[in-house]
């Protein structure tokens, strides 16, 4: 029986995300963090203000409250990470990168080996198979019910207005930085 396309493009992707793990558990350790901690980092990085909370911070990783909580003492103790009380919800708990947790970050993420392996590639075919594989996960977290934690522009709750950006969601204005971050509310626009 012949193999299929699919799963050929599994089996690869596969292996690249395998690849690109250990990549990171190694760096990680290096510094005595678990690959899940830069992965919060990273997300840190990224997320906008809708988005920076720990419950925001469960749904994108997929993890539990308690592994979640774990680990940002973790990371608040070896100054990385800061929890703040939201200016409108003194409830409510705000996680920012301090500036030590940036350079970590900097130096952790992306593995260098994968930025020497991806500069191997032309600058417009990596832009399209970056697109590609933004795809596929699009897709593979619709048909697993997944949510989708894209970049605010790209949702379908983003609108441009003649005062700037804002989104339909909250009412609210967007700022640039804001609508260039990724969002737990994202809902992809209509293609």
């Amino acid at each position: 029986m012949g193999r299929s396309g699919e799963d050929d493009l599994f089996e690869g992707l596969e292996r690249l995300g395998g690849l690109l793990r250990a990549l990171v558990r190694d760096a990680a350790a290096r510094h005595g963090l678990q690959p899940v901690h830069v992965e919060i980092l990273h997300y840190l990085m990224r997320c906008n203000r809708y988005s920076d909370t720990p419950g925001a911070l469960v749904r994108y990783l997929g993890s539990t409250k308690g592994t979640v909580s774990q680990s940002l003492i973790l990371l608040e103790r070896k100054g990385l990470v800061r929890r703040l009380p939201d200016a409108s919800d003194r409830r409510r708990v705000r996680l920012r990168l301090t500036a030590r947790g940036r350079r970590l970050l900097a130096q952790l993420w992306p593995p260098r080996a994968w930025v020497e392996a991806a500069g191997t590639l032309p600058g417009q075919r990596r832009r399209v198979l970056a697109e590609e594989v933004r795809g596929l996960l699009r897709a593979l977290q619709r048909a697993s019910g997944g949510r989708s934690f894209g970049v605010c522009r790209t949702c379908r709750h983003h609108e441009r207005t003649a005062e700037g950006a804002r989104c339909a969601l909250t009412g609210e204005r967007l700022s640039a930085a804001d609508a260039g971050r990724i969002c737990a509310d994202h809902e992809a626009a209509a293609a």
